[in-house]
């Protein structure tokens, strides 16, 4: 059975497009901000979400903890339990201590791995 308060819920969430073109954006954009955010339909379609900058802030750290969480596990799954000391790594790399202490500071960029 559809429980009624989130049928209640994602109906107060929808608002038509018409509503913005009637210049209803800051009521709209008010309800935004209480509500968190409102689905936007365009001829009963849903067309766009509209979200309050902390929902959105908290979605987009959500997704990174996740995709950091995956490469956890991906990594634990093929851990192959042998460890190396800072010191084997760098003899393997064929740096000093002193190499690194005498570089100037390095604006380092990555990216993250799909």
């Amino acid at each position: 059975m559809i429980n009624p308060m989130v049928l209640s819920s994602a109906m107060d969430a929808l608002v038509p497009l018409s509503r913005f073109n009637k210049g209803e954006a800051g009521k709209i954009f008010d309800e935004v901000r209480k509500s968190g955010f409102k689905i936007v339909v365009k001829n009963n379609v849903p067309a766009g979400v509209v979200l309050a900058p902390e929902y959105y802030k908290a979605m987009v750290e959500h997704i990174d903890e996740m995709h950091l969480y995956s490469l956890v596990a991906e990594r634990l799954a093929n851990d192959t339990g042998i460890t190396y000391t800072n010191e084997q790594v760098m003899a393997e790399l064929g740096i000093t201590q002193d190499e690194i202490d005498a570089m100037d500071d390095v604006e380092l960029e990555y990216e993250l791995e799909d």
